[in-house]
């Protein structure tokens, strides 16, 4: 690897300065977003009820207001911390409890507004920059030049700004994997070549302290995100691979590190287990619908790339991004091809394995199938982790090598990277809606045309992904919003006192069943790839809309 010289001062200023930048943006209308179906889930887990409660409570066939949401939105007297964890035993332990337990502890100092919870992502988001600053220098060994501009990359990433703003673990398990690919080097580094060959007053005293470091901060990382398991693979597969796979004492070491990091994530594994073979035997597991879009392997792929670079919300039905994607497609792979050009193969290779490891167990089962999902993006976090390293440290050596010319162009290419992120923040930060909300993306347009309505009533279920979008619904609308939530799709009873009643996304039968039921026909009123909404409309109104106007004629 070519030796970095000291970082000038102006790479300096504009490290601070998109530092800077990047915390703005972070907090800067953290609330504007909806608040979507996953992040409910996440703010049910923590108040320590269950579904099954909530839906007796709430989807009951009874009139509610908006208000009756708040009692499962957040942390209250009923339930306790403890409740929160086992809602989590019993109903979704793939989710270990690590956030939701901070997430917890910090909603009862500040309260369970949008706000506070997003906060609190924010405020880990800015751990990652020092996290990601050691990492560098324990994979490059080099001054500011490299870990800066990995730590200015990752502050106008639109794709870290995305998990920076959601109620989620996502950026915690960042943070985590961040940490535990650090004390890994950190731990190899400080190994002794020969062991054996070393005087006893030679031997390195923090060699127990610096494994145990590892040990712990895998145990973290497993137990925000089980995702991690995969990180941990890749882990072993770098030890072992730069010890060609001989059984030496930094192999040892790291076996047995690894052994207590899993030790101590036993106790949830064992959980998660028992929760998959009471999901087999149940005979409600293979009832669960799960509605979610998705698309393609390869695109999913090339547009999740581009997003790390620059995202305008832009779709791969959008013309802009068979140009935007070939680009940034380029710049990484030349950015890949450089780092194994001029690196050590300890440090492409740690860094290839990190972004390959983890999405191979995902990408290659839906490239078998044909489709991917698109709430899958977030597990592919290692990976973006791993391409901005890259992609800095190819920055970082052409901003100084090569003639004049050459590093021009690449100073008009840093620019350019640089002002896509921050193009790409700016707006994301004043929109209400984002590619990553799903199933919730159309809501804010759907609140509006019920908000504009003088009496409304939603009337919906408890079906498919009905129950956390209409939790997220209710963010949205005004106080003089009713609601009527059945199970069962059972026909509801609609008060007379509603002028205008909404059906949410109710299915074809279950909306049949309720015209015949009320002498009524639906209106659609709008429709996504996610769900639709209907308007019910009396049998009588639509009479008097087909009646032909007559002309008024004035008789002298």
């Amino acid at each position: 690897m070519h030796h970095l010289k000291i970082t000038p001062s102006w790479l300096r200023f504009l490290v601070i300065f998109l530092l800077v930048m990047g915390i703005l943006f972070r907090f800067f209308n953290i609330e504007g977003k909806v608040y979507w179906h996953n992040e409910t889930y996440t703010s049910l887990r923590i108040s320590g009820y269950t579904t099954t409660q909530v839906k007796q409570q709430i989807f009951n066939g009874q009139v509610i207001d908006k208000e009756s949401f708040a009692l499962f939105q957040g942390v209250n007297s009923d339930k306790s911390l403890n409740d929160t964890i086992m809602t989590l035993v019993m109903e979704d332990s793939q989710h270990p409890p690590l956030y939701y337990v901070i997430a917890r502890l910090w909603l009862a100092i500040f309260g369970n507004s949008v706000t506070a919870i997003r906060s609190l992502s924010a405020l880990m988001s800015l751990l990652i920059f020092p996290g990601v600053y050691w990492l560098c220098r324990e994979l490059f060994n080099v001054p500011l030049s490299v870990p800066g501009l990995a730590i200015a990359l990752m502050a106008i990433s639109p794709i870290h700004l995305v998990y920076a703003q959601e109620a989620g673990e996502y950026i915690l398990w960042l943070l985590s994997i961040s940490l535990s690919s650090t004390a890994l080097l950190r731990a190899i580094r400080l190994e002794p070549q020969d062991k054996a060959k070393l005087a006893p007053e030679k031997q390195p005293p923090d060699r127990f302290a610096n494994w145990s470091i590892y040990a712990v901060t895998l145990a973290l990382s497993l137990y925000t995100f089980l995702w991690s398991g995969f990180v941990a693979i890749a882990h072993g597969i770098y030890v072992l691979i730069t010890n060609r796979f001989q059984l030496n004492e930094t192999v040892r070491a790291y076996l047995l590190a690894s052994l207590v990091g899993f030790l101590a994530f036993m106790p949830w594994m064992a959980i998660i287990i028992a929760s998959f073979f009471q999901f087999l035997i149940s005979a409600d597991g293979t009832e669960t619908i799960m509605q979610s879009n998705s698309m393609a392997v390869i695109p999913f792929a090339l547009i999740q790339l581009s997003r790390i670079f620059f995202d305008l919300n832009f779709g791969l039905e959008n013309p802009f991004s068979y140009v935007v994607v070939p680009v940034f497609l380029t710049l990484v792979g030349y950015a890949l091809y450089f780092l194994c050009r001029t690196t050590n193969y300890k440090i492409w290779l740690f860094i290839l394995i990190l972004i390959v490891v983890p999405a191979l167990p995902l990408m290659l089962p839906n490239l078998i199938f044909g489709d991917i999902s698109s709430v899958a993006e977030a597990y592919l976090i290692p990976s973006y982790l791993g391409i901005q390293l890259a992609v800095a440290y190819l920055l970082a050596t052409q901003l100084y090598y090569g003639n004049l010319s050459r590093r021009l162009i690449w100073q008009i290419v840093t620019v350019l990277i640089i002002i896509c992120g921050l193009v790409s923040s700016r707006v994301s930060i004043q929109a209400d809606t984002w590619w990553n909300k799903g199933m919730s993306y159309g809501n804010p347009q759907v609140a509006q045309i019920i908000n504009q309505t003088a009496r409304p009533l939603v009337v919906s279920d408890a079906f498919g992904t009905n129950y956390g979008n209409v939790f997220s619904l209710s963010y949205l609308l005004q106080p003089k919003v009713k609601f009527v939530l059945v199970q069962d799709q059972k026909v509801p009873r609609i008060p007379d006192s509603f002028a205008d009643v909404f059906l949410f996304n109710p299915t074809y039968n279950w909306r049949k069943a309720i015209e015949k039921r009320y002498n009524s026909k639906t209106e659609l009123v709008y429709s996504d790839r996610y769900y639709s909404v209907w308007k019910l409309v009396k049998s009588d109104t639509l009479q008097r809309r087909n009646l032909p106007r007559r002309n008024n004629i004035k008789i002298s």
